[in-house]
């Protein structure tokens, strides 16, 4: 059997929670959360082109690192 690789910090208990979580949401929660996240002035929401999403990826985990 092929073990999954997770993200540092990830493990598949974490995935379970956060699976759990979004299915468990109802419309009305799901929304809120996402209107909740364009509200939070320490964040900006874009749009990027597919293929950089892996370098965007490490340059944010080489931030959080820093």
């Amino acid at each position: 059997m092929k073990q999954s690789k997770f993200p540092l910090g990830w493990d598949e208990n974490r995935v379970k929670e956060v699976l759990a979580h979004y299915e468990s949401q109802t419309e009305e929660e799901a929304v809120a959360e996402d209107e909740a996240a364009f509200e939070d002035s320490g964040k900006t929401i874009m749009e990027i082109p597919t293929d950089l999403v892996p370098k965007v990826r490490e340059l944010i985990a080489k931030h959080n690192t820093a």
